[in-house]
């Protein structure tokens, strides 16, 4: 469990999180969602430690992040996985090194071990024998899968996962939509996902924070958010045309 409160912060006096909380339940698919220049983005950021918010608390299980001594935050950042938008693989290693390369950086296993680890989260992604392949020679939505087996490889707690679907198709999307609920479900990790696609909002969105102009205007479940009476939401949501239609069809 991951727990936000009243977090704020600005940049050169414009206000980009105004007072946030929240909390991100273990075990569950959180969805952080807005329009593009929300805050989610920034949100993640200072959930990981990448910005310092002005003030407010982030507590890891109980555990405060924010202003903590560095030997906590390193134990906790060593219980994170992260899936960046580009997917941010090394282009000049493999597959097979990509995924080893938090077990080179932060543990002591042998290469034996280190090789069994990274073989086991290949083959949980559904990417068996493609080790000594380049990010170059795979595709994008492969690549998304490596990323993925590298942010669990250390046997995270915490997943995040940044806008996991940008630049992928629609059939892509759902794939890889549906290997980070079950990843979700398999390890009882907490989730945490940055989105603006409303088909995984819908789909995976077991808990959900949407963010209007750096504050949380609304928070529900993917059962619940089609009934918003949140004006600032609903313009999110029916900007999708499929979103129009389904609840169009609902109503007859």
């Amino acid at each position: 469990m991951i727990e936000v409160k009243n977090v704020h912060k600005a940049f050169n006096g414009k206000v980009v999180l105004k007072d946030v909380s929240g909390v991100f339940e273990q075990g569950k698919t959180n969805l952080i969602i807005g329009a593009s220049g929300t805050g989610k983005s920034i949100l993640l950021k200072c959930m990981v430690g990448l910005v310092k918010p002005d003030s407010g608390t982030i507590a890891y299980t109980g555990r405060v992040f924010t202003g903590a001594p560095n030997e906590t935050k390193q134990e906790i950042r060593r219980e994170i996985g992260m899936l960046f938008q580009g997917s941010a693989l090394f282009d000049s290693k493999t597959v097979e090194e990509n995924v080893m390369f938090p077990l080179d950086m932060l543990t002591r296993m042998n290469k034996s071990e280190k090789l069994d680890r990274v073989n086991e989260v290949l083959q949980r992604v559904g990417l068996e024998n493609v080790n000594k392949l380049m990010p170059s020679e795979i595709s994008g939505g492969m690549q998304k899968r490596v990323g993925i087996a590298r942010a669990i490889v250390l046997h995270s707690k915490y997943l995040f996962c940044d806008e996991p679907n940008s630049g992928l198709d629609p059939q892509t999307s759902i794939r890889i939509d549906n290997l980070i609920k079950d990843i979700t479900d398999d390890y009882k990790i907490t989730t945490v996902v940055v989105t603006h696609d409303m088909n995984s909002v819908l789909e995976i969105g077991e808990h959900i924070m949407f963010l209007y102009k750096g504050e949380k205007v609304w928070e529900g479940t993917n059962k619940e958010i089609l009934d918003t009476k949140a004006k600032s939401l609903q313009d999110f949501i029916f900007a999708n045309k499929l979103i129009r239609d389904m609840k169009a069809h609902q109503g007859e």
